[in-house]
């Protein structure tokens, strides 16, 4: 699965993963800035609750977008995969402004979504300039390379990890989410040991990632990314341990970043971003 190719002229929308309990009551920076992103007050909002198997999940979205006066906020209740074609759901996407992933098991999204009319129509929306977000298995799914489970700790092992075909937007990042909550960065540099070309994202709760049509990440909310470039993976152990052993790799790069800091995707250069003239 390839991210459908921006015709000539035009620009691909931002992408959108949140690290999961993103403040829905307070400064509600992260929806808020969405909200903005998809149009405000003309933005149409497409949710889709498929991750969750809460039955009001979609219902309170829509009532979070509309309270930040989103024009409209509409759910999508993909329950089977013969939902993925239904000319009704098509037709919310296709006038959509913003789609918008919910938390709950990103399984449930690509085993439900993955490879329909739905998720085909997600991508080329967004090669068009739409706007894609998700939370916690909302953001997940986004990318080529999807964390599907894993096992916390801090040090990557063989079997600590287990990956599934994503959305497919983008093919540049691998995400892990509620990051530092939850302990997970062995996980997300075993899934680069796999492969080191993707970036690994760490999102921590209530941290955001808004990755511009340029491919820069800026950094929105109250937590840190953790940025992990295997570009210059110098050696892995990978394919010499059984699963439950540690992997040695040499050479791996580590950013930590906050709110206002920024990275590139293509040059995987990290900046500090706004935060140098808040000090000035």
């Amino acid at each position: 699965m390839c991210p459908s190719r921006v015709a000539e002229g035009e620009e691909r929308g931002w992408i959108v993963p949140i690290g999961g309990a993103e403040d829905k009551e307070m400064r509600r920076r992260i929806l808020k800035r969405f909200v903005q992103l998809c149009g405000g007050r003309d933005a149409d909002i497409a949710i889709i609750p498929t991750a969750s198997r809460l039955p009001d999940t979609g219902q309170r979205y829509e009532e979070l977008f509309n309270r930040l006066e989103a024009g409209r906020a509409r759910s999508i209740g993909f329950a089977s995969r013969e939902d993925g074609q239904r000319d009704d759901y098509l037709r919310q996407l296709e006038t959509a402004t913003g789609v918008f992933f919910t938390g709950g098991n990103q399984l449930r999204i690509s085993t439900i979504i993955g490879g329909t009319p739905a998720a085909k129509l997600i991508r080329e929306r967004n090669a068009r300039g739409v706007h894609v977000g998700g939370t916690s298995a909302g953001a997940s799914i986004l990318s080529d390379h999807m964390i599907a489970f894993g096992k916390e700790g801090s040090s990557p092992r063989a079997g600590s990890v287990r990956l599934a075909p994503g959305l497919g937007l983008t093919n540049r990042f691998i995400i892990d989410q509620h990051f530092r909550q939850r302990d997970r960065l062995g996980r997300l540099v075993a899934a680069l040991a796999f492969n080191p070309f993707p970036i690994g994202i760490g999102l921590d709760e209530d941290t955001a990632a808004f990755i511009r049509p340029d491919n820069v990440l800026e950094v929105e909310g109250s937590g840190t990314i953790t940025v992990v470039d295997a570009d210059g993976l110098e050696f892995s152990s990978m394919a010499e341990v059984a699963q439950d052993q540690p992997v040695c790799l040499l050479g791996l790069k580590v950013h930590i970043l906050v709110a206002g800091a920024t990275f590139d995707l293509r040059t995987r250069r990290a900046s500090p971003g706004t935060l140098v003239d808040d000090k000035n």
